[in-house]
């Protein structure tokens, strides 16, 4: 898919949009970031074909897409049934959205409505429906938010995972951009620069504390629990404030592992 010379604005407001450029092919993830009110919540909902822009073209958009929009919107309708029928609309076979959500972990009842469920289980479902979409384009806004962390690393697993689909995620976690083959963009003043790649250090840090506190350390790209011990990537010039709320917060320090550097 192709967009050029995307401009939009919205009535009454400048331009949100001022020519954009942007290519989408499988294999390869495009990485949207920018800071709240950028725009980018909107270029997506372009590229997936729900907004139509001022001006410009958007080219080769691929007949199935699936959308998680920020927020996933309620419905009464059951999880089963909401996921049942955007398989049909999605041309999948029935069931297929449900396999994914069950990768993501979702304890709740499934025929239960969606407007029952809290913030991050709505977004395990709307990941679950877009994500089903193996062949087409898959538009992703902010799918890590709200996320437990096992989630968060089943997401981040089934989008690395080869498929020949095309990926366009807004993110401001930096796990996006981490995704094998990302092409980073960040979106300002209503155009789209490329992010060139740079090599960055990480360090590999593992502490032991309980959950609640765990919860409440500082973000980082990747964390994961093997048994009582939290393991977390963190980028280098992060590392010695990263060690130091883990200490503040009454962690205990099992590990500490320089990695090689990565392009980023």
């Amino acid at each position: 898919m192709r967009l050029h010379g995307v401009r939009h604005r919205h009535r009454g407001t400048g331009w949100v949009l001022d020519g954009v450029d942007l290519r989408t092919v499988p294999g390869r993830p495009v990485v949207v970031t920018g800071g709240n009110g950028t725009g980018k919540s909107t270029l997506l909902r372009i590229a997936a074909g729900v907004l139509r822009p001022t001006a410009g073209v958007v080219a080769g958009r691929p007949a199935v897409v699936g959308l998680l929009p920020t927020p996933f919107p309620t419905t009464r309708l059951s999880v089963r049934r909401l996921l049942h029928h955007l398989d049909a609309v999605h041309g999948l076979r029935r069931g297929a959205a449900l396999d994914v959500l069950d990768h993501l972990g979702v304890d709740d009842d499934l025929d239960g409505p969606v407007d029952g469920l809290s913030a991050g289980t709505r977004t395990k479902v709307g990941l679950a429906q877009a994500l089903a979409v193996h062949r087409g384009l898959v538009v992703l806004d902010e799918p890590w938010t709200a996320l437990d962390d096992e989630a968060a690393d089943a997401v981040g697993a089934l989008l690395a995972a080869p498929a020949p689909r095309e990926v366009l995620v807004a993110d401001h976690s930096g796990r996006a951009a981490a995704l094998p083959g990302a092409v980073v963009h960040r979106l300002a003043d209503g155009t789209l620069t490329r992010v060139v790649p740079r090599p960055v250090g990480r360090t590999r840090i593992a502490v032991s504390c309980d959950g609640r506190t765990a919860a409440a350390l500082p973000p980082v790209t990747t964390r994961r629990h093997e048994g009582d011990v939290l393991v977390v990537t963190v980028p280098a010039p992060d590392v010695d404030r990263w060690l130091a709320s883990a200490l503040a917060a009454g962690c205990s320090v099992v590990d500490v592992t320089r990695l090689p550097e990565r392009t980023a």
